[in-house]
């Protein structure tokens, strides 16, 4: 596994906290063995009293092509390395793919709660024992909450002081076998997490779309949107697309070329159809997915073209209270530090990306 050193030296001295009121779990049903899965990891309480400012998430093996959703206020790292399986998603073997999620840089009081969304397919699993998330929680540069105890079979989980929270399992429909769903995968190293990832008699699974941030690397542009100009600046290709039932979080894209001599900046962004909308940049540094918030708005260089597309520079649409339709439009003001701003028009595309 490949990732960055982050906060080494503070890490190593951070003290555990003595006193808890409540474990992290998840809130979700049973996740059926092939099936694509929201996992919500909810967090109850901070660290003796301090907030919450990271959560690391340690994705168990089964749990494939993993997305996190974004949460305002929040930085997001996705940490790639190798699975011990090779995994059939979609009719491809998988052997690699996010192995930790981190929630970073945010604040979450110890007298709030809150939950923290990791998308991804339960590629395989055992529902004797469910899929374990050793989840640790950072409150400042000296105290933590770990939630990574893993229980020994037979042992009650609640024996442990800090046992992981673990998404309960069902077999999936027509599998005899319970909790064999990878693709040529063998047993494991003996623990739990490992023993769920166990078997090699798998269902190629949901083909249902990715909910939430990650998914909308994968949209695709249906063409129709109208191009608007904002003194040197001229707007085209913009698109959003359709979202799942039930989905809070959708993106946005358009690309803007500033035919002037000077630079402007895109500085904001709003819509009726939505409770905020972010602006926002993902990147891989290594080995290391990073998704920010861009407070500082997007940079227009004079005389170049900015795209704000798929798996980069995009917008966020945060609190969607009626998921967008595909067919529709999505009307959006977008603020320029120099042009002022503007109205468009965002057509809706499919909820699947080709």
């Amino acid at each position: 596994m490949t990732t960055r050193l982050i906060l080494a030296t503070a890490l190593a001295t951070l003290a555990s906290t003595t006193a808890v009121f409540a474990h992290a779990t998840f809130a979700n049903q049973p996740a059926k063995i092939g099936s694509y899965v929201a996992a919500t990891l909810q967090v109850p309480h901070g660290c003796d009293g301090k907030a919450t400012n990271e959560v690391q998430i340690k994705l168990p093996e089964g749990f494939i092509s993993a997305k996190p959703m974004p949460k305002p206020g929040w930085e997001v790292e996705v940490i790639t390395g190798d699975y011990q399986n090779s995994y059939d998603n979609h009719g491809k073997s998988v052997t690699s793919g996010p192995v930790e999620i981190r929630f970073k840089n945010g604040e979450l009081p110890d007298n709030f709660y809150d939950t923290f969304v990791v998308y991804g397919k339960v590629a395989a699993g055992d529902p004797a024992v469910g899929l374990a998330f050793p989840t640790v929680q950072l409150c400042g540069s000296d105290a933590k909450v770990a939630w990574d105890q893993i229980a020994a079979p037979g042992q009650d989980p609640h024996d442990l002081d800090g046992p992981a929270p673990v998404l309960k399992l069902a077999a999936a429909e027509g599998d005899a076998h319970g909790g064999h769903g990878a693709h040529g995968a063998h047993a494991g190293h003996g623990a739990p997490a490992d023993q769920a990832a166990a078997g090699g008699h798998g269902a190629h699974g949901a083909h249902g779309d990715h909910a939430g941030h990650g998914d909308h690397m994968a949209a695709t542009n249906p063409g129709g949107f109208e191009t608007v100009t904002a003194g040197d600046l001229e707007l085209t290709a913009g698109f959003t697309k359709a979202m799942l039932p039930g989905q809070p979080v959708g993106g946005g894209f358009v690309t803007i070329t500033n035919k002037g001599g000077e630079d402007d900046r895109l500085v904001s962004a709003t819509s009726a159809q939505a409770g905020e909308v972010q602006l926002h940049e993902m990147a891989m540094e290594g080995d290391v997915m990073k998704m920010r918030q861009l407070t500082d708005g997007i940079a227009i260089p004079a005389g170049q073209t900015v795209e704000l597309k798929p798996g980069g520079l995009h917008l966020m649409f945060y609190k969607v209270a009626e998921p967008f339709q595909e067919g529709g439009t999505v009307n959006v003001t977008l603020t320029f530090e120099k042009a002022g701003t503007v109205e468009v028009a965002l057509p809706v595309g499919s909820a699947r990306g080709n």
